[in-house]
């Protein structure tokens, strides 16, 4: 593994979201909930992300009934709702004061009511055919993969480079664009304030969902989006990685430009991917590059407003010639950032 450090790396604090309620407020979030099904919803909305037909089969109840009290708790802006082709998914709010509200009133029930009991028990099987159905989709990529991996360093070995290369403090508010199966968020989530994972395929994005189900991670949501027309506001994001992606797009430098306007002012940019090689049968696997060089991604992303602090080279497994490298490239916003506004 060779590392390079060409410039310290900043860190923004990120300041979590602030403020009260008035007493209006206060009673319009109470109404808003305080309806049996109402509070069922945001009692299962919690626990993750789910659709209308989701939400359907474990009330118990009709899809146009769902929907209604769904739209009641949208307006009261108690849950959000967003688009993934031609679905919809919902969840809770999880930061600021009304989510401390509901917070304080979900706390207060009793753990054994039976409604809330057999709701949980249902989200499960509902979880349970998801994960079924994404890994019978994985299992349909995974051969390619597996070849593809043989050829690098052994995912931990990465992995480990890209915890280093972050460092250990506190990561903020961070996306991944390109998710994939969600890996980047199950690493680095739990040192994030708020992880959003940003992938346009629907399919990529359900095994991504029942991976985090799994670890039960709450402050992730996943959305459909294009990498060139990202569907996030600008410089809001501390850290936005870019992990294995550009190899599979026909306009690299565009995608990384529109990840460098996500990063917000100080924050930072990470991109990982294979340096060049000659392995011309990945392009059966939907490679468009074959790897990248350091003075290639540096001028792209010096392009994109971001100054490189840091590259790391990967070296692939024993003394194989035909060995993949991977490279990690560390970059951050040269913009002033919000402490020192």
């Amino acid at each position: 593994m060779v590392v390079s450090d060409l410039a310290p790396v900043d860190r923004t604090a990120v300041a979590r979201e602030t403020g009260e309620l008035s007493a209006d407020q206060v009673l319009e979030t109470l109404r808003a909930i305080g309806e049996e099904t109402r509070l069922r919803i945001v009692a299962v909305l919690r626990r993750g992300e789910l659709t209308v037909t989701d939400l359907t089969e474990i009330l118990g109840q009709s899809q146009p009934r769902v929907s209604r009290h769904l739209r009641v708790l949208v307006d009261a802006g108690l849950v959000t709702k967003q688009r993934e082709g031609t679905w919809a998914f919902f969840r809770i709010v999880d930061r600021g004061p009304r989510a401390a509200l509901i917070e304080g009133v979900l706390a207060s029930i009793d753990a054994d009511d039976a409604p809330l009991v057999d709701d949980t028990t249902r989200l499960a099987d509902v979880r349970e055919r998801r994960a079924a159905a994404a890994s019978e989709y994985f299992e349909q990529l995974a051969p390619i993969w597996d070849e593809e991996r043989s050829l690098h360093a052994s995912p931990a070995t990465v992995e480990a480079a890209i915890v280093d290369a972050v460092g250990a403090r506190p990561l903020g508010r961070i996306l991944d664009v390109g998710t994939g199966t969600g890996r980047m968020l199950q690493l680095l989530a739990d040192r994030a304030e708020r992880a959003v994972g940003l992938d346009t395929s629907h399919s990529m994005l359900a095994v991504a969902r029942a991976n985090l189900e799994r670890l039960e991670l709450r402050n992730v949501e996943l959305r459909q989006g294009d990498v060139y027309r990202p569907p996030l506001d600008r410089g809001t994001f501390d850290l936005v990685v870019v992990h294995q992606v550009l190899h599979y797009l026909d306009d690299p430098q565009r995608a990384l430009v529109e990840a460098g306007r996500l990063v917000a002012p100080g924050g930072r940019l990470l991109v990982v991917d294979f340096a060049p090689h000659h392995h011309d049968f990945l392009r059966n696997a939907a490679h468009r590059r074959l790897g990248f060089d350091h003075d290639q991604l540096r001028h792209w992303l010096d392009e994109a407003g971001l100054d490189c602090s840091r590259i790391v080279d990967v070296d692939p497994p024993g003394t194989n010639p035909d060995g993949l490298t991977v490279t990690v490239w560390l970059a951050t916003d040269r913009t002033t950032s919000r402490d020192d506004a």
